[in-house]
């Protein structure tokens, strides 16, 4: 399935649209990260200290992310069984038009559900109970990026930015945090 061709304007605008919807999707990321921080724990008890506790947080957050992959995996699958081009499977040919989408999102959900459980992890474990209330808002916010990356996706690279900035900036987050407090650890 080629894109259609884009002249060096139309690449720049989309380029455009990457930038705003992804300064959008920061300052959502910013405002309910921090939130969860201020808010969580006032609200609900989180786990502390007792490493049991927080791999079962860790343990139901994964169980949150992972319903994505099988929201993908389901679009894919329904997708096959109602298409004479896709039915035979992905061994035989490229996804059709009609399932491509169906296919993408699966495959970026994928790819993006193994880089936030690692990362979230890591976090868990080299902050501690610290961690609990970003991995909280980190699952909440991996709902919305799915949602909108989805919804955004047949209008192009612009349109499905915020979704995908949504998603990865908690991740990239984590990654930073636990990388920090490995380091300290080290340097201590």
């Amino acid at each position: 399935m080629a894109a259609n061709p884009m002249t060096e304007t139309d690449l720049r605008q989309e380029q455009h649209r990457i930038y705003r919807s992804s300064a959008a999707a920061f300052l959502l990321c910013a405002a309910i990260l921090g939130g969860a921080h201020i808010v969580l724990p006032r609200l609900v008890q989180l786990p502390g200290p007792d490493l049991e506790a927080r791999l079962a947080f860790w343990a139901g957050a994964n169980l949150f992310l992972v319903v994505w992959v099988m929201i993908g995996v389901g679009m894919v699958s329904h997708g096959r069984r109602h298409s004479a081009e896709d039915i035979s499977g992905s061994a035989y040919s490229h996804p059709s038009p009609k399932i491509a989408v169906a296919v993408a999102f699966l495959q970026n959900t994928l790819e993006q559900f193994v880089l936030a459980s690692f990362a979230l992890f890591a976090l868990m474990m080299l902050l501690g109970a610290a961690a609990m209330p970003f991995i909280a808002a980190s699952v909440l916010l991996f709902g919305i990026g799915r949602t909108t990356f989805l919804l955004g996706y047949p209008k192009g690279a612009g349109g499905r930015a915020f979704g995908m900035a949504v998603t990865t900036i908690p991740t990239a987050v984590a990654f930073v945090l636990a990388l920090g407090a490995l380091v300290n650890r080290i340097w201590r």
